[in-house]
């Protein structure tokens, strides 16, 4: 009797604990979630840490600790919980997305646009998925398909303010459409942030400047750009600062690279944005041994890792370390272009670096930056002022590079390039050592990603029509005029 009534209440008291446990369990995934509404992320994922340990099979605490880890740069054990919360619930479009969102993040669009269009099979008003596929098939060159997408995004929002950017971008066709009334209409700028300003204002200018007004196009643009300097205020000091102490770190001594045998061939296409940067990297990688890094910072990471090694490993061996992780082919292309300010570190320390300086006539750079709208960093472009500083201070840092390293650098002239394509193409190549093939003459047929701010334009055939273009705007550019024409090589460029 005893041992049957002892029984007996043990296992009433396993229930009553295995019901409390599940009130727990419960009341837990509540509070990270929560807690990710709130914004307060890290709290959430320690919560889910805890409930995988747990041994919890909810999809959700699997795909939202995924997105957090792909958030702090830990793309493996991300990708793995995101799979897990797919095998979990198939059904579930959150997941699909965030793993879109990873492989976006990485590069690899392909993969992307195939996680985006599953979420959207499982979710048909996904908004952000549908903005994020047009937004990667816009950076894929598929332009067409790349504007049905974004305009899908504003049928099912019409608030979503980052698809009228992109709309405004892409060379639609010019018969009047729905987004262009909603762009323009008073009652979207209701309720809108700074950020969201921001998109509109662009967006206005952009259309606006396709329709050659060019007045109300720069007063849109004062508009977006002040915006964005109260968000971000410019600091460009920090970027004259960086430049003189890489111009003396370049003064020290170098390697010899005489010892260096059957180095990779590096280049480094430095210089401002807009300068015609992504068209010359388009025209190198062309080249089917060519591999584009894009705008990786491997080189200042590489310096800042060679200074604090203890076993003095050089900054050319770091470098093409990192560089033995993105691919194996024996020809880069770096197109991060604050690498001007390393000009002098590249030349003396990395063998078989080639550096290719872009530059163009300094009021269309300008024009072209300050009409940019970059989603993150350089500040500096929201400031006319600031950006005519920092083309000149680029410019003169590059004279005393090339000065002492003139073998090393090549002049890459956009206006020069576009006006005679013929000409200039060939004699880069001629330049570079490599063996003539027509097709460089056709960069707009490359197939590859291009994710800066001119993935539109170099699209297109090479072309003159931006020559100039700083005379439309020429009011509005008054304040970076007066900086440029003060030295004597661009005086005439105020009349």
């Amino acid at each position: 009797m005893m041992k049957g009534f002892g029984g007996k209440n043990q296992s009433n008291n396993e229930k009553t604990s295995k019901n409390k446990q599940k009130v727990n369990i419960g009341q837990l995934i509540n509070k990270a979630f929560e807690l990710q509404l709130q914004g307060r992320k890290l709290e959430a994922a320690k919560y889910y840490a805890y409930l995988i340990k747990q041994g919890i099979k909810d999809y959700r605490v699997f795909s939202n600790y995924g997105a957090f880890l792909n958030e702090i740069g830990k793309h493996e054990e991300a990708e793995l919980e995101l799979k897990k919360a797919i095998s979990l619930n198939p059904k579930y479009a959150n997941s699909y997305y965030n793993l879109a969102v990873l492989h976006m993040g990485q590069g690899n669009f392909e993969k992307a646009e195939l996680e985006f269009k599953e979420a959207i099979k499982i979710k048909s008003d996904f908004t952000s998925a549908y903005y994020n596929l047009g937004f990667i098939l816009r950076n894929m060159g598929r332009l067409k398909e790349a504007e049905s997408f974004n305009q899908k995004t504003l049928e099912i929002n019409p608030q979503y303010t980052d698809a009228y950017f992109i709309l405004s971008t892409i060379q639609a066709s010019d018969k009047s459409q729905k987004w262009h009334k909603q762009l323009f209409s008073e009652i979207l700028l209701k309720n809108k942030n700074n950020r969201e300003l921001v998109n509109i204002f662009f967006a206005r200018s952009n259309i606006l400047h396709k329709k050659q007004n060019y007045e109300e196009s720069s007063r849109y643009l004062k508009l977006a750009n002040k915006l964005k300097l109260d968000l971000n205020p410019s600091k460009p000091e920090i970027i004259f600062n960086k430049s003189k102490l890489l111009l003396i770190e370049s003064n020290k001594k170098g390697i010899n690279q005489e010892k260096c045998t059957n180095a990779p061939e590096s280049i480094f296409i430095v210089g401002m944005f807009r300068s015609g940067s992504t068209l010359l990297e388009s025209i190198l990688s062309m080249r089917t041994d060519v591999y584009d890094l894009g705008e990786i910072d491997f080189l200042e990471k590489s310096f800042f890792e060679s200074r604090k090694s203890k076993k003095e490993i050089s900054l050319a061996h770091l470098y093409w370390k990192k560089l033995n992780t993105k691919t194996k082919l024996n020809i880069t292309t770096n197109k991060n272009l604050f690498n001007y300010q390393f000009t002098g570190i590249i030349a003396k320390n990395i063998p078989n670096a080639k550096i290719i300086h872009c530059f163009r006539n300094p009021l269309d750079n300008i024009l072209s930056i300050y009409r940019a709208h970059f989603t993150g960093g350089n500040e500096y472009s929201s400031s006319l002022v600031d950006s005519a500083k920092v083309y000149l201070d680029q410019e003169e840092l590059m004279t005393k590079y090339k000065n002492r390293f003139r073998s090393k650098i090549y002049d890459f002239n956009y206006d020069s390039l576009v006006g005679n394509p013929n000409h200039e193409i060939k004699s880069l190549i001629s330049w570079l050592g490599w063996n003539w093939e027509d097709k460089y003459l056709s960069p707009h047929l490359n197939p590859r990603s291009v994710t800066t701010a001119s993935n539109v334009q170099v699209r297109s055939p090479i072309n003159t029509k931006s020559l100039g273009g700083w005379k439309k705007y020429k009011e509005m550019l008054r304040p970076a005029m007066e900086i440029i024409t003060q030295k004597d090589k661009y005086k005439d460029l105020k009349y």
